[in-house]
């Protein structure tokens, strides 16, 4: 029998991306940081009505990409209208980022320049239907644009550990790996690293040395938890222009650390207590992550100009999502919000109708519902702060930050600890040789019910005190 036609040879070696996605329902679902009870009453009355006629008609997006930019704009509202001319914002500027490197807190946070701001416009940016890309879920726009923007040769400069997905995407298309890893103890960003791979040849590197292609942030990171301010994150697409820099912001909602605000601000500029209007332990934990001062020889970061949040950032795409929050991880959805161009060129790699009619109805309303989104989170962040008192008091080792999940290390082997789980009916994912993690395991959060739930069966099969 003749052997089969050879793909690329980048996808003959391939090793797909693979998760254990079988055989989930009915259990507590702890293992992919989904939401976990469900989407709102109203995406389901939505699409239960759905005409049957209806289904056999191609997708129509009409009026989704206003409802993002609307869901958008409520955000941007909660931010103050102006800002003092006089407040410190911190600050990389392309042409000093890499002479002058910003100096590292002890807590890890790169401490950027504290310089007046000089004075802004005072009409808000906004974003246009152009600057929205829509994808069947962000894993789908994560891999268009490698499609739109790696080729053989070029660098994936990221962190590690990280979303797993990254990697296959990159060596699909050929590329070059640089994954830089997080900062032990307590996992902290490697800012001083990641803006030295960006802006600075190594001593080796001859005239052809380029700047990484793209830089992928996973923000906060899944699975460390890692949060990064907004401001860094603005400073380093600031000083790499030639590097696209996506932002994967699938858990922002749970800490607020989402660049959008920043950029909608009048000015570029947020109210620092406006991140998640009404929450406050989201706000204290954004400003415990925020950078605070350091060398003044560095400019102020560029600022949206005109009406263009992206103007300054042309290099800047970010990724959201409604499968974490809302609760329709199954229907496949995700956004991309950047520069028209940047949109442009990833959305050419997609096929026409890839997201489908049920998906679009569904995000309709889980736009339209934001009290349901605001209040899953409320309970997500209550059952976390439960939950860690009680690894604290039985002295279990774990590591939590940013996004509805964290990391626990057994006593016993995790392999066992997660079996045992498994035959309680409650699913975890193991970390099982990941560098920094191997060991451990990730434990998504959900509700406190579902946490006491879980927390009983963890120190039943760990033999801790419950």
């Amino acid at each position: 029998m003749p052997a089969p036609p050879q793909a690329r040879p980048e996808v003959e070696s391939l090793q797909a991306y693979s998760a254990p996605l079988e055989g989930r329902r009915g259990l507590l679902r702890l293992d992919f940081n989904e939401n976990t009870v469900g989407p709102s009453p109203k995406v389901v009355e939505a699409i239960r009505a759905i005409p049957a006629d209806h289904y056999a008609i191609y997708p129509e997006y009409d009026g989704l990409r206003e409802a993002v930019l609307a869901s958008l704009a409520d955000m941007a509202g909660a931010i103050v209208a102006a800002a003092d001319s006089t407040a410190p914002v911190p600050a990389v500027a392309p042409a000093v980022a890499p002479a002058v490197a910003p100096a590292i807190r002890a807590d890890g946070v790169p401490a950027l320049a504290t310089v007046p701001l000089p004075q802004q416009p005072t009409r808000r940016p906004s974003l246009r239907i152009e600057q929205v890309g829509l994808f069947n879920g962000v894993d789908a726009a994560i891999h268009a644009v490698f499609q739109a923007y790696g080729a053989p040769g070029d660098r994936l400069l990221t962190t590690s550990p990280t979303f797993g997905y990254y990697t296959p995407c990159a060596r699909m298309q050929g590329m070059v790996i640089e994954a830089i890893p997080y900062r032990m103890p307590g996992f902290a960003f490697p800012f001083e690293e990641i803006l030295a791979a960006l802006t600075t040849p190594p001593a080796e590197a001859d005239e052809s040395w380029r700047p990484p292609r793209l830089l992928l942030l996973c923000n906060p990171n899944n699975p460390t938890g890692t949060r990064l301010a907004p401001e860094v994150v603005l400073a380093l697409a600031a000083a790499a222009p030639h590097t696209l820099v996506v932002v994967d912001e699938l858990y922002e909602a749970f800490t607020g650390d989402s660049v959008l605000p920043l950029l909608l601000a009048p000015g570029g500029r947020p109210d620092p207590e406006g991140q998640k209007p009404g929450d406050a332990s989201v706000r204290a934990a954004g400003a415990a992550a925020a950078p605070e001062t350091a060398s003044p020889e560095t400019a102020a970061l560029p600022t949206a100009a005109g009406a263009d949040p992206f103007a300054a950032y042309p290099n800047l795409l970010v990724l959201r999502s409604l499968s974490k929050t809302a609760g329709i991880a199954g229907l496949r959805i995700g956004f991309a919000i950047g520069a028209a161009a940047v949109v442009d060129r990833v959305s050419r790699v997609t096929g026409p109708y890839d997201i489908n009619s049920f998906a679009v109805t569904a995000a309709f309303a889980a736009l339209a519902d934001q009290p349901y989104v605001d209040a899953y989170v409320a309970e997500v962040l209550a059952a976390r702060q439960w939950l860690v008192e009680r690894l604290v008091a039985a002295g279990v080792r774990h590591h939590v930050d940013g996004g509805n999940y964290l990391l626990i290390w057994p006593q016993r082997p995790a392999v066992e600890v997660d079996q045992a789980l498994r035959e309680a009916g409650i699913l975890v994912r193991s970390m099982a040789g990941k560098p920094l993690i191997d060991g451990s395991l990730r434990v998504s959060l959900g509700t406190l019910e579902q946490m006491g739930r879980f927390w009983e069966a963890f120190a039943r099969c760990d033999a801790r005190p419950a």
